[in-house]
């Protein structure tokens, strides 16, 4: 088949783009709203086996770790395979774990079909829908992360109710059964990344690699048969290449880069208390004397505007006032999240808390919307991939100690006004140490392309000089032959004058 076969002409922000956008918004709702939406069997799975809710609670805890744990693993094979395989992959694989979950006869089952096998394949849709957007799209790349960032609250809407009517239907089972089938659409969203780019030069490229490979390792054989076994690789030449071969699909030279340890350590503390306000919402409704259904409700309206906030704030970090220092519209977002659950405790009512859902929404979204889009501005699309990788392994761990954090302040002061304090102080510390530390990287960055530009300058009057300087030597050189008649007359004259 010709070079170009399958093959997208290349970055045009639109045309097929929109179309791995919709593929985007059906893979990255999913990895975000699944390991939510699958709660609400819990209750039915925990009586049927007769555990604790601790022990229950650990299937979305592990489905978690593992979706965020998995980034580097994701990056090294989107990096070996492209992201079409890998997404089409990770949905037989949620679709397996699920299906698999339907035939568990007990908890420890559950954790590794549900925990482990789910988690993985929504691991491998998640971060190839995002790496894929960042190949289509330059321009517009913020409104399209807003609008596939926009899955995942309306995926969380779909779900919620899809599964209570499973429930009611199938049971806990056939519900899994179903849900395995549904998350096989994955593998369809996976098959609308066509691969972008010419092929010739990738092609070309791989050939000449293995060409080399080739030579190499014929000349690697001829030498061991020439000087027998006792001429091996040393130790430390094993150990070169295996981290070589390492950094070739995880670019840990990331650590070196400013703008990525400040995106990192932020996020990482922000995500303490990112995800606990959402788990605890409804309890907290349900506590103050509020009915389940109005509780229940509370979620509802933080997805709708959620689903709103998304991509408008795509659209607006996407503006000319805001896309050059989106650093600082992302610190504003956090600091903002923070600043709700601060406020939370003071509402006192069902009105209250309606007004708390929909500006934790709003700041909720804004923060999803701009997630990745900042960390790719920082590093840039080349080293993106490795970049997402190393960031969801550390922040995995965060995202995993933040609700048992809120809990443990719930069951010490048998009040839930101290975890939304807990939470909110950690979001704002988050934001104004991203908000500090960018305006930091900023000046840095503006003094160092000043610098940059001062030698560049000095370089270019150096090399003006010297060039001044050869074409006067060169002019002298050639207006020596054209003088030498005028030098053999003045000699003869003088000559004839001494004569006379």
């Amino acid at each position: 088949s010709p070079p170009n076969a399958g093959r997208a002409p290349g970055p045009l922000d639109g045309g097929w783009g929109w179309v791995v956008v919709f593929g985007a918004f059906i893979s990255i709702g999913f990895a975000y709203a699944f390991p939510k939406g699958v709660a609400i069997f819990f209750k039915e799975i925990q009586d049927f086996f007769g555990t604790s809710y601790s022990e229950i609670a650990w299937v979305s805890s592990i489905m978690l770790a593992t979706t965020y744990g998995a980034g580097p693993i994701s990056s090294i094979l989107v990096n070996r395979y492209g992201s079409r395989p890998v997404v089409i992959f990770g949905g037989l694989l949620c679709g397996v774990g699920m299906v698999s979950a339907a035939f568990c006869t007990s908890i420890l089952q559950l954790y590794i079909c549900v925990g482990f096998i789910t988690g993985f394949g929504l691991a491998l849709n998640l971060q190839p829908s995002v790496i894929m957007i960042g190949k289509y799209f330059l321009k517009r790349r913020p409104i399209a992360n807003g609008l596939a960032m926009a899955g995942s609250p309306v995926m969380l809407c779909t779900l919620a109710p899809l599964n209570q009517f499973l429930f009611d239907n199938f049971g806990w089972r056939g519900s899994f059964l179903i849900l395995g089938a549904i998350l096989l659409n994955c593998c369809v969203a996976g098959a609308l990344f066509r691969p972008i780019g010419a092929a010739t030069a990738s092609v070309k490229i791989h050939t000449a690699e293995e060409e080399k490979g080739t030579l190499k390792e014929q000349v690697t054989k001829d030498a061991m048969e020439m000087s027998g076994p006792t001429n091996t690789k040393t130790e430390e030449e094993g150990e070169k290449d295996c981290c070589e071969k390492i950094n070739q699909y995880l670019d840990f030279s990331l650590f070196k880069h400013r703008g990525f340890l400040i995106y990192l350590i932020g996020n990482v503390l922000m995500f303490l208390g990112f995800f606990a306000p959402i788990v605890f919402l409804a309890p907290y409704a349900k506590h103050i004397g509020i009915d389940e259904y109005s509780a229940a409700f509370l979620l509802s309206i933080l997805a709708i505007v959620d689903m709103i906030a998304r991509p408008a704030t795509g659209i607006i970090a996407n503006s000319k006032w805001v896309r050059p220092r989106i650093q600082y519209f992302f610190s504003f977002a956090i600091t903002f999240n923070g600043t709700c659950h601060l406020l939370c405790p003071l509402a006192s009512g069902y009105t209250g808390l309606v007004v708390y859902s929909s500006f934790f929404g709003l700041a909720f979204g804004m923060v999803c919307a701009m997630l990745f889009e900042t960390l790719m501005d920082l590093v840039g699309a080349a080293r993106f991939t490795s970049a997402v990788g190393l960031v969801t392994i550390a922040e995995c761990c965060t995202i995993l100690l933040g609700p048992p954090i809120g809990g443990t302040l719930i069951d010490t002061f048998g009040d839930y006004k101290y975890m939304f304090i807990k939470c909110g102080a950690v979001m704002v510390l988050a934001g104004t140490f991203l908000f500090i530390m960018n305006y930091y990287n900023y000046r840095m960055l503006a003094k160092e392309e000043k610098e940059r530009k001062a030698q560049e300058e000095d370089l270019k009057s150096v090399r003006t000089e010297d060039e001044g300087r050869n074409n006067w030597n060169k002019e002298t050189t050639q207006d020596g032959p054209e003088l030498e008649p005028l030098r053999e007359e003045q000699e003869g004259l003088k000559k004839e004058m001494n004569g006379t």
